[in-house]
């Protein structure tokens, strides 16, 4: 049976599209769904999915993140491949249609889902997965799949901690071949990191990569893409690896970065080949104009320091101070690029997480959201190997800082000019009665849309949806009062959808329905105009 997973926030869509599936397709799924990205991740990697139908837009992790992970992390156990993905939006956007093609996704759908396009959707999957299928059973009885489960156990070794002894070496040998190696071997680690610090094609890398060393005459004994996207070539000799950093600088290739390990020839020596050749490769982030190192070249004595907490902590209480100035110098000190050639790469990374954690991640927990644009920044600047040098890192960084400390200073100063908060009230007061929401009014007032939201809190102490309830139902109250109009005609005359939406917001602020409300109205009405008529007989 195929396993399907349905991702979508809306609970009635989650629902909807199982049960038009069922129908359709009785008893050929097996269907599970998730209410977000990070709950259809986790059922990905514990029970695996043929085919994933995710919307784009979701709380805690979107659809582009979530498919982001399945295509490019582990493969649950047992999982035949990749999963196909569906992706569904209600947001015609060019952005979106991008990622479905990056990931190879096998339709695109719009809101609302149309059964026939959903159905079409999902028997293209079909006979992708029976092509699959189909060609996986053939590499079964080809040397070619007997080289990727080569690969696959090659990469398993490189990645080992434990001591290997006895029969596991032996184990470990036939596996991957080892007895038809050439030797001494060196393992390289490659990457290719565009200007904008964005990573070639993992396909594309290993192509490029394989061709090169080709033409360098180098001896491959084995090659691979590890789970991080580097390039891994174990073979020789060592001088190959220099010719093929030479031959990209003639071919304007500056992206393509390599690091080298010392010379091995035991099994045992693979792992350890395999951290140095990654360590080295690591280093070509703080020397920009090196395209390959090699790992003795880093057996000086690098220096590191404790992570200056104390200071990352100013750093973050002076944005929005009007102490911009001091932003620089004091980023300079904290990563100590004066001395940046010297530097173990574990400080710089300490210091980046402690950044993130301390100033970067703190600022949008007491601020909450800032623009589209900066927000993007933030999720680049969150991860240094996201950028191709360090000091394009650094630059991104301090830019990025800049924009916080004019973001706080704006939102501080909304919250303290309370001139637009009143006309907010206002506008609220003069038109609760129309489809009003806080997009509407944070526009009126023109203030960023969380800007707005922080202010309006702080200076009526509630939430704009709980402030523009209580307007309502106190100008329901009134209406009720009267006695002349149906509830249906007070719930729209307020603002409300609906007369059920109307009722329970009412009992929810009131404590009793409208219809209980109006009753204890008429009942005081009626005693009292009783207790009058008795007044004037007596």
């Amino acid at each position: 049976m195929t396993k399907l997973l349905i991702v979508d926030d809306e609970k009635n869509i989650r629902f909807g599209l199982k049960t038009m599936i069922e129908r359709e397709f009785p008893g050929q799924y097996d269907l599970t769904t998730a209410a977000h990205g990070a709950e259809a991740l986790e059922l990905y990697r514990t029970q695996g999915a043929d085919i994933i139908i995710t919307d784009i837009r979701m709380p805690i992790m979107d659809g582009i993140a979530l498919i982001e992970n399945v295509s490019e992390g582990p493969q649950p156990e047992g999982q035949a491949g990749r999963p196909q993905i569906i992706i569904l939006s209600g947001y015609e956007d060019f952005r979106y249609a991008k990622a479905a093609i990056r990931y190879q996704a096998v339709d695109y759908l719009l809101k609302p889902i149309r059964r026939d396009e959903l159905f079409a959707a999902l028997r293209k999957c079909q006979d992708n997965l029976a092509k699959r299928s189909h060609m996986v059973e053939q590499l079964a009885a080809t040397e070619s799949y007997r080289l990727q489960v080569q690969s696959v156990r090659l990469q398993e070794l490189l990645q080992t901690q434990q001591e290997l002894a006895g029969a596991d070496l032996s184990i470990w040998s036939s596996e991957i071949g080892f007895d038809q190696y050439a030797f001494p071997f060196t393992i390289a680690a490659l990457t290719y990191k565009n200007v904008d610090g964005s990573r070639m094609k993992k396909e594309d890398l290993k192509s490029l990569v394989l061709h090169m060393f080709e033409s360098v005459d180098g001896v491959l004994n084995a090659s691979l893409l590890d789970r991080e996207g580097r390039m891994i070539l174990v073979g020789g000799p060592r001088s190959k690896f220099e010719e093929l950093s030479l031959l990209a600088a003639e071919r304007d290739l500056d992206g393509m970065l390599i690091g080298v390990s010392e010379e091995g020839s035991r099994l045992t020596d693979l792992a350890l080949c395999y951290r140095q050749a990654c360590e080295s490769l690591k280093y070509t982030f703080i020397y920009p104009k090196t395209r390959l190192i090699w790992y003795e070249e880093l057996q000086m004595k690098r220096l590191s320091y404790p992570v200056p907490r104390e200071t990352i902590r100013k750093l973050g209480n002076i944005l929005g101070t009007n102490r911009e100035k001091e932003i620089g110098s004091l980023l300079h000190e904290i990563f100590r690029v004066d001395q940046l050639p010297e530097l173990d790469m574990s400080y710089l990374e300490a210091v980046s997480r402690h950044m993130n954690e301390q100033v970067l991640d703190e600022v949008f927990r007491v601020y909450g959201e800032a623009s589209v644009d900066v927000l993007k920044l933030y999720r680049k600047v969150g991860d240094m190997s996201n950028f191709c040098h360090f000091h394009d890192y650094f630059r991104s960084l301090e830019q990025l800082l800049s924009d916080l400390d004019e973001y706080i200073k704006e939102v501080r100063s909304a919250h303290s000019e309370h001139g637009d908060m009143k006309e907010a009230v206002a506008y609220i007061e003069n038109h609760y009665h129309r489809q009003l929401n806080m997009a509407i009014v944070s526009n009126h007032v023109s203030l960023n849309y969380s800007y707005f939201s922080e202010a309006f809190k702080a200076y009526t102490g509630e939430s704009f949806v709980t402030y523009l309830k209580k307007v309502r139902i106190r100008k329901a109250k009134e209406l009720v009062g009267k006695g002349s109009l149906k509830l249906s005609e007070i719930s729209n005359a307020v603002g409300f959808e609906n007369t059920r939406h109307f009722s329970r917001v009412f009992k929810e602020l009131e404590g009793v329905s409208p219809q209980e409300y109006r009753d204890k109205l008429v009942a005081g009405s009626a005693w009292t105009a009783g207790a009058n008529t008795r007044m004037d007989e007596e």
